[in-house]
């Protein structure tokens, strides 16, 4: 006999199914949505009558005959719901609004320097209460999606471990959801972009990626055979804390010579201003107008750019680091892929093409590629979306061998 709620589950799939195929395939008719999902047309029917009642889905127009009256096309309503998303950085805090594709309708990035553990929460909790006041019809909001550097326990909502904002076993969804009456989801940051690019990037083919972010911190997420690759408690991809010097830097995290207090931002930023102070030259002093603390990711990217000499030196003693680890890491992992994001890397053209000549030089394997990100400037709120829509809404990769 079949159990309840076996029926409910197989019903939920196949209205994931039929949703997920009117995204990609809209504007479709219900019985080439059938047809090609190998559904029953009462099946598809019904799912679609739900969906549109949900507006999720709308009518849009009329098919091409096949011998009666033509067919009623159904397409996606990407703006008929929205998801507040939010990115936590150890130096600033955005949320933005999106629709159902990503796409940022209103963004507000808040800094964070000065708050650590409990008051991080406090802070986001008064600054969304402060947006969410701005947002027309909050009632067609789906849920809040959170992405987070550092340790986090997707499934229960709980942020383990965030070493630069000293945040340990915070229960970030249980009080957001209690705060805001909405669901909330959670992700590591370079996890979620990897759902990016899957969802809505360049590189929806490929089923094992290493995703590398380079900004405040460095992070990797991993894709293995289709899937997020989290380890045992979800540390899975803490690149910036692998040491490349046993005897070097002293880390946060207690180890020494961690890769991120080499190449982060925070390191290169560091680099700069010493240089600069001890009267080196360069025209980042003059792009800032003598306002040394200015000098951000985007002036370091254009002095490389325009070859100064002092942000060329710093690029490719970064880049030695870094390629010594992505040596380790394709010899280990033999990824298809290796994306490269990050405000550090983003239109940084020379900053990839001298990785991979670095690191094509002493790997084994040779069949891969180093990339950049391909999910533009608005890469961590595409990144915050991907989490909440993949799980709600089940949409499928697409994944070759």
């Amino acid at each position: 006999m079949r159990r309840t709620g076996d029926l409910k589950f197989i019903q939920e799939l196949n209205r994931s199914i039929i949703l997920d195929a009117i995204r990609q395939l809209g504007p479709i008719s219900r019985s080439d949505l059938a047809q090609k999902n190998n559904l029953s047309p009462t099946t598809v029917t019904a799912a679609v009558n739900e969906l549109i009642q949900e507006g999720l889905v709308c009518e849009d127009g009329f098919g091409t005959s096949k011998g009666g009256r033509k067919p009623i096309l159904v397409r996606f309503s990407p703006d008929s719901q929205f998801l507040i998303g939010i990115s936590i950085r150890s130096s600033t805090i955005t949320i933005a609004e999106m629709n159902l594709e990503a796409k940022v309708r209103r963004k507000q990035t808040y800094a964070a320097h000065g708050y650590y553990g409990e008051q991080v929460i406090d802070f986001i909790s008064d600054i969304t209460t402060d947006f969410i006041e701005n947002t027309l019809f909050y009632e067609r909001c789906i849920g809040i999606s959170i992405i987070s550097q550092g340790i986090v326990n997707s499934s229960k909502g709980v942020i383990l471990l965030n070493t630069k904002m000293k945040m340990k076993d915070i229960q970030i969804k249980k009080i957001l959801e209690e705060r805001f009456k909405k669901n909330v989801w959670l992700d590591n940051d370079t996890n979620a972009y990897i759902l990016a690019e899957k969802q809505f990037g360049d590189y929806q083919k490929y089923q094992n990626i290493v995703y590398i972010t380079i900004g405040d911190g460095v992070g990797a997420g991993i894709l293995l055979n289709g899937d997020i690759y989290r380890g045992h408690n979800g540390s899975a991809g803490e690149l910036g804390h692998t040491s490349i010097d046993r005897g070097g830097i002293q880390c946060e995290c207690g180890n020494k010579g961690c890769l991120e207090n080499y190449i982060s931002w925070p390191a290169i930023f560091s680099r700069i201003i010493s240089a600069i102070t001890n009267g080196k030259e360069s025209i980042m002093e003059k792009m800032v107008k003598g306002q040394l603390t200015d000098i951000s990711p985007a002036i370091f990217r254009k002095a490389v750019l325009q070859e100064d000499e002092l942000a060329l030196t710093i690029m490719n003693e970064t880049i030695h680091y870094l390629s010594t680890s992505l040596v380790n890491l394709v010899n280990l992992c033999n990824p298809h892929a290796i994306i490269l994001g990050g405000e550090v890397v983003y239109q940084n053209p020379v900053y990839i093409e001298k990785v991979k000549q670095l690191v094509n030089k002493y790997t084994i394997h040779q069949d891969y590629e180093i990339c950049s990100t391909s999910l533009g400037e608005e890469f961590e709120m595409i990144g915050a979306a991907s989490v909440l829509l993949q799980d709600k809404f089940q949409f499928s990769f697409t994944t070759t061998s």
